[in-house]
């Protein structure tokens, strides 16, 4: 099983192939934001990778990262389009507590939405 690390939270084992954002939630604790329901659609589920960073990202999350101008933002990514698949760090930056929302978002789906069309990611990666 992989180990998912929150920074400042502690370590967890999580199912392989567990979404990032579902992850974060149950086996970590954390109030993580998915407002658009992990469609790839807004960025309110982003993290910044400490270590561990997927090599590939779906053309969905390309596309909103390029849209909303954080495709150059150091490994800054949307927890809704990728799995923990392999060990990862990661820093939470986008939750309910300090945010003006009512609560997380509409519960994600175990599959990643919409259907994953994967790239290599086109930036540098922190390892």
């Amino acid at each position: 099983m992989p180990t998912l690390t929150v920074e400042n939270v502690g370590s967890f084992e999580v199912p392989a192939d567990t979404r990032l954002v579902i992850a974060l939630e149950s086996a970590a604790g954390q109030d993580q934001l998915h407002s658009c329901g992990g469609f790839a659609r807004c960025t309110s589920c982003r993290v910044e990778f400490l270590t561990g960073e997927p090599a590939k990202m779906t053309i969905a999350e390309l596309e909103v990262l390029k849209t909303k101008g954080l495709l150059d933002t150091a490994g800054v990514r949307l927890s809704c389009q990728m799995l923990c698949d392999h060990d990862m760090s990661v820093r939470v930056i986008s939750r309910l507590a300090g945010s003006t929302k009512k609560d997380t978002g509409t519960p994600c789906n175990p599959a990643i939405d919409p259907t994953p069309v994967w790239s290599d990611s086109p930036r540098p990666l922190r390892s």
